[in-house]
């Protein structure tokens, strides 16, 4: 992807991922890079900085011998998502307005 991706969108990305469901660290990448291009090396640090910031928290579960840790979103961060996505339909739509000029508004 040549566009890059912010601090911020990355974010929102995880948390609409994880307002689906609960999720352990892998699948939650592996969903996330099914639709953009992010290494699991960035990830890490986001999960960890949302959960500092009170909008995950975290248990573990035991597999095979082991122990997964799972993420699941707070009421605070079901909030925050809410922003990101009208935050994000009001930048698409300016986007679209310059690069596509004009086509695909709503």
């Amino acid at each position: 992807m040549v566009f890059q991706l912010g601090s911020a969108l990355l974010d929102a990305c995880v948390l609409a991922v994880l307002s689906d469901e609960d999720t352990y660290g892998y699948v939650l990448t592996q969903k996330i890079q099914e639709i953009i291009e992010v290494s699991e090396s960035s990830l890490y640090p986001v999960l960890r900085r949302l959960q500092k910031d009170n909008f995950l928290t975290t248990y573990d579960q035991p597999f095979q011998g082991r122990n997964r840790r799972y993420y699941s979103i707070t009421e605070g961060a079901r909030t925050k998502l809410g922003e990101y996505e009208s935050e994000w339909h009001r930048y698409k739509q300016k986007v679209d307005q310059i690069l596509l000029r004009g086509e695909g508004n709503e």
